[in-house]
């Protein structure tokens, strides 16, 4: 199966989600939360991410996470993740209530794509301060994709992790997920990258990206938003309406796109220093804000 037929059952498998110029989203991937050992690559980032979080909770955005959210490759279960970043699945757990938590999978945590194995592993946890069982993410479902269309135009917003596109970790992510454990884990330590990886490999992110385009054109210049390769990109109204959130996992920073008031806009949260010498978090404008209906007929 090529990648413009994955992309196109994932898109006519997608979950719909209807919008409109009032809702507010925040899109993040690339998370890869891990175990907090040598090879959390999340673990420097989390407390800009538990930040940032908590402020769209605040604010009243959905949360969007689209793909490799938890690293199931270097982590042979949630378990060990879960407490490693306990305070930042007990905030999710709050969007899931109230029914603003949507999740992809991607190729890192592609085991959700089993509704069994997400029962079983991230509907409840156990507290061994009081021993006894926790609800977490009751009757949650991950999803391949997801289209947000807008209520009033019918604009849509293709929402996909984009390891469609990549045909060595959608259809060979078994071995990539063994060789990750075996091998490029413990390189890692002496600082040698995962060539299968492309965050890693700028030449597969360059194929990626073409395949991705090619497809947009094929349906008629759809807004995408993937993630994946870890690099963000936002075009400007008249290109080909192809972004990415980027990740939580650049050094010292994490990036995301964010959609309210009918306007797109990429953003970077990372710390400052203030003049005083103490250090905050801070939210800046990278791309944006652009309207989403200025995407429309370009």
């Amino acid at each position: 199966m090529s990648s413009s037929n994955r992309l196109d059952r994932a898109y006519q498998n997608a979950k719909t989600v209807l919008f409109d110029d009032h809702s507010k989203f925040i899109f993040f991937s690339d998370c890869h939360r891990g175990d907090n050992s040598f090879a959390d690559d999340f673990a420097n980032n989390r407390n800009i991410y538990f930040h940032a979080l908590n402020q769209y909770y605040r604010e009243g955005f959905q949360y969007i996470e689209l793909g490799d959210g938890d690293e199931l490759w270097e982590n042979l279960s949630f378990d060990a993740i879960f407490e490693a970043h306990k305070n930042v699945y007990q905030l999710l757990r709050r969007f899931h209530l109230e029914k603003r938590l949507h999740m992809l999978w991607g190729n890192h945590d592609m085991v959700y794509q089993d509704p069994q194995y997400v029962n079983k592993n991230l509907s409840h946890y156990f507290e061994p301060i009081d021993g006894s069982d926790k609800q977490l993410f009751e009757g949650i479902t991950y999803h391949e994709a997801l289209i947000l269309k807008h209520a009033d135009t019918g604009q849509e917003i293709f929402c996909v992790h984009g390891h469609q596109a990549d045909w060595w970790n959608y259809v060979c992510w078994r071995i990539g997920r063994f060789l990750v454990r075996v091998l490029w884990k413990p390189l890692q330590v002496v600082g040698i990258a995962d060539p299968t990886s492309p965050a890693k490999n700028y030449k597969e992110l360059i194929r990626i990206e073409k395949r991705i385009k090619r497809w947009i054109l094929k349906k008629k210049l759809l807004i995408t938003l993937t993630g994946h390769t870890h690099r963000p990109r936002f075009p400007e109204p008249g290109q080909i309406p192809f972004f990415n959130d980027g990740s939580c996992v650049h050094p010292r920073s994490i990036t995301g796109i964010e959609i309210e008031n009918g306007k797109i806009s990429l953003i970077k949260w990372y710390i400052d220093t203030k003049p005083d010498g103490t250090l905050q978090i801070v939210r800046v404008l990278l791309e944006g804000p652009e309207k989403l209906r200025d995407y429309i007929d370009n």
